[in-house]
């Protein structure tokens, strides 16, 4: 009996070592964890892939701007100016006194930049952000081998903010474009930035990797100012100050956007970045290259997006579309026929889900372009015919509304270029662009630039509220503005 339990025992001892052989021989891991690890290695060599390729074809980008300050004023004596007996007659002693006290001398001092760029042609031409290259005197390229070479701005365009620049170099490693329509949110991206190769003795650029955060965010006017940031990709991926201009790339090593901001209470990196999705430069950068003016569609209209009670209020079984809330004078849109309240529901081929859509499909046109565009008015759809115009340099001149002169004033939406030529800061109401002389307004006490926040103590957020009240308002009116209440008599 004892000798056949040490039999069983002793099997027992062999066939636990035999099975731990074979387990450790042929590695019997769960299979969460095995998928898991080959995930893991197969994404961090996706990361080191594209450092490798892509990275190289990523440059630092340093600006030198001069700039100018004092000369022709002259200083301020504290105490009056000297009289003629101060110098007593000495000739010498005044010459020396006006060199040390006269005019003030004319200054320089000279304004730095740094930010990123990157390869697209092996000719040596870079693509970049138009901010990181504007009003800079003087362009250096720091290759991500060390070599430096002055660049030349080929195009540039501060809407779209793209530049390209181009250096005397042949047979440098391009990047390739990829395609960011085929972004979804959760993919991950790997941000390349290069801002302090001129400085460093290793020039090779920087590289962060995240996912996609959300697609098609807006800066919003008050940080976009005249940049069009209607459209972005939102990153987790850390885009520091100074790689702005760098490529926001996918696994592929393919280039989906141009990092362009981030968004910080500190000044530091938390977690929001933005990229200008790489379709909108595929559209300009032939013309870039070419050095051509990039022309963008516009049609004369201030619009806003449709809440459920506007929707409903209209007509309208759902909020897609862009409400007209005012008319530019002479604008395209005047002239088709558009008018205020009408929803633009459709833009040639193209549905109109939003402003931003509208915006979108507006800036893209052909410049002189007549394209069918699908109203909403009256609670049935009717079909117009707009000629598309080129957008104006400067809106200022044609910022007020059609229709809007009412007791001797004119209004218009605050827009960044009327905020910023009567230093606005309010963002809701209508501001007066224009007041007729002896006009009720005139005597009222009103002024051209003041922001009208409500009327007969209706809040006015916008032109499409302003146009609601003074439509049927009869009688006195009670203006109030940011400098207190004013009496409008009819």
């Amino acid at each position: 009996m004892k000798r056949k339990s040490v039999y069983i025992i002793s099997s027992l001892l062999i066939g636990l070592i035999i099975g731990l052989a074979i387990a450790v021989r042929f590695d019997f891991s769960p299979p969460a964890e095995t998928e898991t690890l080959k995930y893991t290695e197969n994404f961090q060599e996706a990361v080191v892939n594209v450092a490798n390729t892509t990275g190289k074809a990523v440059v630092s980008i340093s600006t030198e701007r001069t700039q100018r300050i004092g000369g022709g004023g002259v200083r301020r004596y504290y105490f009056g100016p000297p009289s003629e007996d101060f110098f007593g007659g000495d000739e010498f002693f005044r010459r020396f006194f006006d060199d040390f006290f006269g005019e003030i001398p004319e200054r320089e001092y000279k304004q730095m930049g740094l930010g990123s760029g990157t390869i697209i042609d092996a000719e040596g031409y870079i693509l970049t952000n138009e901010h990181v290259i504007a009003g800079a005197d003087k362009i250096t390229v720091t290759l991500s081998d060390g070599r430096k070479f002055k660049a030349e701005v080929k195009g540039r365009d501060m809407r779209s903010d793209f530049a390209v620049i181009k250096i005397s170099a042949h047979n440098l490693p391009a990047a390739k474009l990829g395609n960011s329509d085929d972004l979804r949110i959760g993919d991950w991206v790997v941000a390349i930035g290069n801002p302090f190769g001129f400085a460093l003795d290793n020039p090779e650029p920087t590289v962060t990797a995240g996912v996609i955060s959300a697609l098609h965010r807006s800066l919003g006017r008050t940080l976009a100012r005249e940049r069009n940031y209607n459209d972005l990709i939102q990153t987790d991926a850390a885009i520091n100050p100074g790689n702005s201009g760098g490529p926001l790339v996918n696994l592929k090593g393919e280039i989906v956007g141009i990092n362009v901001a981030i968004f910080t209470t500190s000044g530091g990196y938390q977690g929001v970045g933005f990229a200008i999705p790489i379709n909108s430069a595929k559209r300009v950068l032939a013309q870039l290259i070419s050095g051509k003016e990039i022309l963008y569609g516009w049609l004369g209209v201030t619009v806003q997006d449709l809440t459920q009670e506007l929707a409903q209020h209209f007509g309208l079984s759902d909020t897609k579309g862009a409400l007209v809330a005012g008319v530019l004078k002479d604008g395209p849109a005047q002239a088709a026929g558009i008018k205020e309240g009408d929803v633009i529901r459709k833009f040639g081929d193209e549905e109109i889900d939003s402003v931003r859509r509208l915006l979108s499909a507006v800036s893209k046109a052909e410049v002189g372009k007549k394209i069918k565009v699908a109203i909403w008015r009256d609670k049935e759809e009717i079909n117009l015919e707009v000629k598309v115009a080129q957008r104006p340099e400067s809106l200022e001149e044609v910022s007020s509304v059609a229709g809007s002169t009412w007791r001797g004033m004119e209004v218009g939406e605050i827009t960044p270029e009327l905020a910023r030529q009567f230093g606005i800061k309010a963002t809701q109401g209508v501001v007066i662009v224009n007041i007729e002389p002896k006009s009720p307004a005139d005597e009222a006490g009103l002024l051209p630039g003041e922001v009208i926040l409500g009327i007969n103590q209706v809040p006015i957020n916008n032109l499409s509220d302003y146009q609601k009240i003074i439509k049927d308002l009869k009688g006195d009116a009670l203006i109030k503005t940011e400098r207190g209440y004013f009496v409008i008599k009819e």
